[in-house]
């Protein structure tokens, strides 16, 4: 059944009725953690750095040094900021509540943004022989493995 909430603003904000959520039991929490296991933000920053390392050795034989150092650039201006995200999200503050665990994600991922961002702005600074080409195959490929490690999560265990 559904109920018109308050009109506020010019539009009717809809509110379903709480009898069609149901409260999983302790065992069924259990039993859906087993089936849909969760996966590490450090497995995907693990697969991150192996991408990473991957891309600039294969930009190093097919370019050479001062590409595979533009690619190895690129790659750390995801990796970098991911580790920070990532020790961000697991600490121990970031925890106590719903609401701190949403605005911490939200503040680390604003983190990770601007580290990202000022780490491509002083590129040209800090690489002699800087190749954007390079730098950012480096960064795309990284920051595409984010997508594949989040694919390969682990399988659900089978009882």
């Amino acid at each position: 059944m559904t109920k018109i909430a308050q009109v506020s603003n010019g539009f009717a904000d809809e509110e379903q009725d709480d009898s069609s959520y149901v409260a999983l039991t302790a065992a069924q929490a259990q039993d859906l953690r087993l089936r849909q296991p969760s996966i590490s933000p450090w497995s995907v920053v693990a697969a991150q750095c192996l991408a990473g390392v991957v891309v600039t050795l294969i930009t190093w034989a097919v370019a050479g040094k001062a590409a595979a150092w533009s690619a190895g650039y690129g790659a750390l201006a995801v990796v970098i900021p991911a580790v920070l995200f990532a020790r961000g999200l697991m600490s121990q503050f970031s925890s106590f509540n719903a609401a701190t665990a949403s605005f911490g994600f939200f503040v680390w991922q604003a983190v990770k943004l601007a580290v990202s961002v000022a780490m491509i702005i002083a590129a040209p600074r800090l690489l002699v022989s800087l190749s954007w080409p390079a730098l950012l195959v480096g960064l795309l490929v990284t920051l595409k493995v984010y997508w594949l490690a989040l694919r390969w999560r682990p399988r659900p265990k089978q009882n």
